[in-house]
């Protein structure tokens, strides 16, 4: 790779990190007068501005945060290409994606005290391996919907995914699925505490219907 191509990875890595690393959690609830990092679990993603400022505010957050991961997957190496007129690997795209990541999960501008990455994992998937996001979104969807547990729907399709992508892709090279199978267990690892109430039997479920006098719980 010449100079000017590790200079443009460079950046590209540099822009994707500082993307993923927007708290749009923390700044939807700062802009309604809530402290999210104080309320239910405390962690800035969708889950938790869902419990604390309703369906609509973590619907935007969850939709937010999942363009974190699809902006720089897309736009950052179509850049690139335009800026030296050379094609870029596929590779930079799995750059960028796993380092928007790592943004929404150790963002700098919150001393590196993130969120787990789930939405922004699934719109960084969406633009590395479309079939795969769409086959974990189906299993999230069904655990979701029998356990009514976002932790347990989450780190299900993380593993699914993982399979898919092995069994899928592996004629194409094993790096997307490696970097896959690195951020399920970063997504996991994120999750320690969610496994740990899950076993405890103390797990906090989300509520599709809405019941009276039902008080959101941490």
């Amino acid at each position: 790779m010449s100079n000017s191509g590790v200079i443009i990875w460079l950046v590209a890595g540099t822009l994707s990190y500082l993307v993923g690393a927007v708290p749009t959690g923390l700044l939807t609830g700062l802009a309604k007068g809530v402290d999210i990092r104080k309320i239910g679990s405390g962690n800035i993603g969708a889950t938790n501005v869902l419990r604390a400022l309703g369906k609509g505010w973590g619907l935007f957050t969850l939709v937010i945060d999942a363009l974190k991961g699809l902006v720089p997957v897309l736009l950052f190496p179509m850049v690139a290409e335009k800026i030296t007129g050379r094609v870029q690997t596929s590779e930079l795209s799995l750059l960028c994606g796993a380092l928007a990541v790592m943004g929404h999960n150790w963002p700098v501008y919150l001393g590196f005290k993130g969120g787990k990455g789930v939405a922004t994992s699934t719109g960084a998937l969406v633009g590395l391996a479309p079939w795969c996001a769409l086959a974990g979104f189906g299993v999230w969807l069904l655990v979701f919907l029998s356990t009514r547990y976002v932790s347990l729907a989450s780190i299900s399709a993380a593993v699914a995914i993982c399979v898919l992508a092995w069994v899928t892709t592996m004629k194409d090279g094993f790096v997307l699925p490696l970097v896959l199978t690195l951020l399920a267990i970063i997504l996991i690892w994120k999750h320690r505490e969610n496994i740990g109430r899950l076993l405890r039997g103390n797990e906090n479920r989300i509520e599709l219907r809405k019941k009276k006098g039902l008080e959101g719980t941490p």
